[in-house]
């Protein structure tokens, strides 16, 4: 029998006046709640309750502990209504770090609308490319692309990064563009500063995860994908940038898409970004329906 049931016990004993009215609110056997009421007076070493035939009356150390006791339960009480209160109402600090590229071009534009639909939740954003320990951090959420280490994180994939080769149409009125990625060699090719990203690749559709690195020139490299879409828009040259980051760009025409017929990819396999959480029985109101609406947006906008 847990302690906090024996305070339940003791409280409803003390304000109902007898253990037989206790019994009933409990509907249990009096002789249970007297076995608990004598177990506690054991585990304390004192006496709680003077009993006689008619009543039970507190002793000098058992009012001292009922006032303990009343405001443990009556604080437990108010605690669990919070808790549940949680649940149907995701409210809160909810803590969000991301990626500088993929949270400027794809989350913070819809922050906005989640804050009008869930107005009781607090969001803190941070948008970084270093890697950050969610836990020290008291991170809630964490939003990273590329292939995912095994870990106690739960990953839940938002979208797929699909790199396209891009340039300008200015660039390619002064330069030319390539016939096939046997030519890349002769441009101007942005590479992506971030650590394993820096090679250009085609995927092979015949054969499942198959690859052919390609030559580039040692021209710009950039640590950012909104440098990337910067030094295009400037007529820098070619770059392989994912389409989340120029979609808006490709369809206003400020950027073409080169060698459409070939997959692309700065690392192998293809890679997504994803959503990470700690690994938690119970995920939290605030964490689920923020997932809920990344995903739902993001899958309406590709």
């Amino acid at each position: 029998m847990s302690m906090l049931t024996r305070l339940h016990y003791f409280n409803c004993v003390v304000e109902s006046g007898s253990i037989s009215k206790a019994s009933r609110i409990f509907d249990i056997q009096p002789s249970s709640i007297s076995r608990q009421l004598m177990a506690l007076e054991k585990e304390l070493g004192i006496r709680l309750l003077n009993r006689n035939t008619r009543n039970i009356g507190l002793t000098e150390a058992g009012l001292t502990y009922y006032q303990y006791s009343q405001r443990i339960v009556s604080e437990l009480d108010e605690a669990h209504r919070a808790v549940n209160e949680l649940q149907q109402n995701p409210k809160g600090h909810l803590k969000v770090s991301m990626t500088v590229g993929f949270g400027e071009s794809c989350v913070l534009p819809l922050i906005p609308a989640f804050i009008r639909q869930y107005p009781e939740v607090k969001i803190e954003l941070e948008l970084t490319e270093r890697v950050i320990d969610m836990v020290e951090e008291n991170v809630d959420i964490a939003i990273r692309s590329g292939h995912l280490p095994d870990s106690n994180l739960i990953a839940r994939k938002l979208t797929d990064n699909n790199f396209l080769l891009c340039s300008s149409p200015l660039y390619i009125a002064n330069r030319g563009q390539p016939k096939s990625c046997d030519d890349l060699h002769k441009f101007d090719c942005i590479k992506y500063g971030y650590a394993g990203w820096r090679d250009w690749f085609v995927m092979q559709t015949e054969a499942p995860h198959a690859f052919q690195k390609v030559t580039i020139s040692e021209g710009l490299t950039v640590n950012s994908v909104n440098g990337q879409k910067q030094l295009l828009l400037n007529d820098a040259g070619f770059a392989l940038i994912p389409r989340w980051a120029v979609k808006e760009e490709l369809s206003n025409g400020s950027l073409v898409r080169i060698l459409e017929q070939n997959t692309f990819s700065p690392c192998t396999p293809l890679s997504s970004t994803f959503a990470l959480y700690q690994k938690r029985e119970l995920i939290s109101p605030k964490i689920r329906v923020f997932l809920d609406f990344l995903r739902d947006k993001l899958d309406a906008e590709t």
